[in-house]
């Protein structure tokens, strides 16, 4: 079987997701559509090179993929399969109607966050399958082994061929319980573009943060008046808008109230305001309390409403964490609610409040813990924090400023 993550590069990572998304729907089968559109890549990379690449790489990429499926069918010699193989060569069928969206990875996007699936294996299909993320990526996000990941993946895909879950978007009157898994998901996904934790030349990734963003867009279509979809499309667009001021020249993290403002961009902002005003007028109007998103995003706003980082309304911050907390009482919530209350209160309180975290194998709690210690002058302590998070950061950018910050110890 072919090594589908040799046979994928970078460069072709939304030719991936489509291709991949195109073959699913037409053959109902994960692992057909999984080792086809491998197998067109590896075509690619061994032609493309030779022949030049072609006017349209994602339909050439399709057409390949969608004859290796049919070639695999054709192996296998057996009458569902030849029956399927029929279907695939001769359909003149229309397409099922998808409601109010047509479009083939949201249909795979639900499909791989059905209920019937555990929610780790959810997660980790979709990562693989929808955001093209590869096996040591996603293993790393979870912190397991590659081989026990690769397992999930597989039993996940098991479970949807035995178990006949389709390959559609839900009913409307499904949506609403299906939709917070979806969410999840897709936040995972902007997540490890915001700040990849793979061995990448690019240490945040504009592919999956677009992807994301354009897979949520979608589900807000679907779900126009839902308070935590409007909520985590506002926190990534506040969040995008920083993105091409968080790496310098050299490729260092640039930390938010060191970042260049003039940078942002200020249409994805405003987007981003309008809808945390709009949920807030929402909540105003006897809606529903804000959940998870809507309160990030919300926190997001505030830092995005300032052109001087000096200017932040850190008071307003700690409230919404408080908020938070109500939500998600999680430890690295607590972690983030600390770095506020440093800003409001000082170092030493936050620093009690830190220590009391369970947070040891998280890197960003040794580097907050660093930042802490330094301003309170222990440059002893400081550094052995620093060191801490830097054996754990996976991102190459985020070594770099932690790094600097801690080598500067010496000459402070």
């Amino acid at each position: 079987m072919i090594e589908v993550d040799e046979a994928i590069t970078r460069a072709h990572q939304e030719e991936w997701a489509r291709v991949v998304a195109s073959l699913a729907k037409r053959f109902g089968d994960l692992d057909i559509a999984e080792e086809a559109a491998a197998e067109a890549f590896t075509v690619a990379v061994e032609r493309w090179p030779l022949d030049g690449i072609p006017p349209n790489p994602g339909a050439w990429l399709t057409t390949t993929a969608n004859r290796r499926a049919i070639d695999r069918i054709r192996r296998e010699s057996k009458r569902d399969d030849k029956q399927k193989e029929a279907v695939a060569m001769h359909d003149d069928t229309p397409h099922e109607p998808l409601g109010a969206i047509e479009d083939d990875r949201l249909r795979l996007l639900f499909t791989c966050c059905h209920p019937a699936l555990a929610p780790e294996a959810r997660v980790a299909l979709t990562l693989r399958m929808v955001g093209g993320l590869t096996v040591p990526e996603i293993a790393k996000a979870f912190l397991v082994q590659e081989t026990t990941m690769g397992q999930r993946i597989t039993r996940a895909k098991n479970k949807i061929k035995a178990a006949h879950i389709p390959y559609r978007v839900p009913e409307a009157a499904d949506l609403p319980e299906r939709v917070s898994g979806v969410l999840a998901v897709l936040f995972l996904v902007f997540n490890e573009g915001y700040l990849s934790s793979g061995d990448h030349e690019n240490s945040v990734r504009g592919d999956l943060t677009a992807e994301a963003i354009r897979l949520t867009r979608l589900v807000r279509v679907l779900l126009p008046d839902d308070g935590e979809v409007a909520g985590l499309l506002a926190l990534m667009l506040l969040i995008e808008a920083r993105r091409t001021a968080r790496v310098s020249a050299t490729g260092e993290l640039v930390r938010l109230d060191e970042q260049d403002r003039g940078s942002w961009d200020l249409a994805l902002i405003a987007e981003g305001h309008a809808l945390v005003r709009e949920r807030l007028a929402a909540v105003a109007n006897g809606g529903p309390r804000p959940g998870r998103y809507q309160i990030l995003a919300a926190i997001n706003a505030v830092h995005t409403s300032v052109r001087d980082a000096r200017d932040t309304d850190w008071s307003q911050i700690v409230a919404l964490y408080d908020q938070m907390i109500r939500v998600d009482a999680s430890p690295i919530v607590r972690l983030n609610r600390a770095i506020a209350v440093a800003e409001l209160d000082g170092p030493e309180v936050a620093l009690a409040e830190i220590d009391r975290l369970d947070l040891d194998d998280y890197h960003a709690f040794h580097a907050t813990r660093a930042d802490l210690l330094r301003r309170l002058g222990r440059s002893a302590d400081s550094r052995a924090a620093y060191d801490r998070a830097i054996e754990l950061a996976e991102n190459a950018a985020e070594v770099a400023l932690l790094t600097r910050r801690r080598d500067q110890l010496g000459r402070t």
